[in-house]
């Protein structure tokens, strides 16, 4: 398990949120992919994830992996951070207010 506290990347995510938002973003056939154990292949739900989950260590700390992998990709991005570094920031018409 990990160490509890603000510097740990998990600290305040419970496992609840960490398989939901994985299901949110991969679905549970990628998921099941990504992590193949029965309980996200075969008759999925967060439910008997979470049960799987809790009760099996070595299950539990793929899917932490997995999910601190996936954060930067499941951050939406910013309309200011899609423009390149070369690019000057728009300007707004001076005639409207």
């Amino acid at each position: 398990m990990h160490a509890a506290g603000p510097k740990n990347p998990l600290h305040g995510i419970t496992l609840q949120m960490i398989v939901t938002q994985l299901v949110d973003h991969y679905g549970w056939e990628m998921l099941g992919r990504m992590v193949p154990i029965n309980c996200f292949n075969w008759q999925p739900s967060i439910k008997s994830s979470l049960v799987f989950l809790r009760r099996t260590d070595w299950a539990r700390a793929k899917v932490e992996a997995l999910y601190l992998d996936s954060l930067p990709d499941m951050q939406p991005q910013a309309a200011d951070e899609t423009q390149t570094a070369d690019e000057p920031p728009a300007e707004s018409d001076p005639g409207v207010c």
